[in-house]
């Protein structure tokens, strides 16, 4: 599938030792790991990504308490949300199903993985490696099959290179019924100090506080500082990439791909504390949610066609 506004491959230059991947022998994980010392973990658990590191610098924040035997949802790492975006409204064909729908409390299948020569970001090389994720209508379970009664399919697709990590989402309509879903990356990003960290790369967008009653309101920030609870939903997005800065120095790009919202969060002190599963208590201060997503209304698929959206993350250490 060709777009415009695509990110730059990540780059892997050819040569040397292989990626590795390895399965849990509980088969509930998959890890892939590059020569250079980058690795990702990937939970089939919602097939949620709950490490990434670049060398031993892990780039993504894990609650202490965050649940990963599948019993619920995973407080940290990139939880997947589809096919709708916080509590689904009434009177919509989402309306039975939970906040964040079912994708990132579901159990994914595992496809396999292909190396960079034949990965979306190849650049000629073997420094990459792409890990297949698959969920469908089939392997749903009896509730959520029958609150969104669609038949879909998901490859979710995980490719870890030695300068960032790429997360890209298929839906495919694979029924005789159009249907309309949300989607989004719920990435939680991990940083030094909150309180230095800065965002940019949203300045003029439209966005919606939903810590003031959901009011909208146009960003006027070019380094937008995180001071207290935040909880932004921004729309049409007009930079491709969102930029967090730790003591006014480059941390992370995050570049959407064929998708226009994004989600910055932190819980900061008291909604924190108020959630089981957040640990350490003041672990609000070491992260901040950048999440990409379709977010902004909805898609809508037909019989037989297929949507593809993600992001590239780097880490710019």
């Amino acid at each position: 599938m060709e777009r415009s506004k695509k990110p730059s491959a990540i780059n892997a230059p050819s040569g040397g030792p292989q990626p590795q991947v390895d399965i849990s022998s509980d088969n509930s994980k998959v890890t892939a790991s590059l020569p250079t010392g980058e690795s990702v973990d990937v939970l089939l658990h919602g097939a949620t990504i709950i490490s990434w590191k670049s060398g031993k610098q892990e780039n993504l924040w894990l609650s202490e308490k965050a649940v990963l035997d599948g019993s619920k949802a995973v407080r940290g790492g990139i939880p997947v949300v589809f096919p709708v975006f916080g509590p689904p409204p009434a009177n919509h064909a989402t309306s039975k199903l939970p906040q964040h729908g079912f994708a990132r409390t579901s159990r994914w299948e595992y496809l396999g993985k292909s190396t960079s020569e034949s990965g979306a970001l190849s650049q000629g090389g073997d420094d990459c490696v792409k890990l297949d994720f698959g969920l469908s209508s089939s392997n749903l379970s009896a509730d959520a099959k029958k609150a969104w009664p669609y038949d879909f399919g998901l490859i979710y697709s995980v490719t870890l290179g030695r300068d960032g990590l790429q997360t890209v989402m298929n839906v495919r309509n694979e029924g005789k019924q159009p249907f309309e879903f949300q989607f989004l990356l719920h990435t939680y990003l991990a940083v030094k100090d909150i309180s230095k960290v800065t965002v940019t790369g949203l300045m003029g967008a439209t966005y919606t506080n939903k810590v003031l009653n959901a009011t909208n309101h146009t960003e006027t920030h070019a380094a937008l500082p995180i001071t207290a609870e935040t909880d932004r939903v921004y729309a049409s997005i007009a930079q491709d990439t969102t930029s967090v800065l730790q003591d006014g120095k480059p941390r992370f790009d995050v570049v959407r791909d064929n998708l226009d919202d994004a989600v910055v969060w932190n819980p900061w002190r008291e909604k924190a504390a108020a959630m089981g599963d957040f640990a350490p208590k003041d672990g609000w201060r070491n992260m901040l949610c950048v999440e990409v997503g379709s977010v902004n209304g909805w898609q809508k698929l037909e019989a037989g066609d297929t949507f593809e959206a993600g992001q590239v993350i780097k880490s710019l250490l």
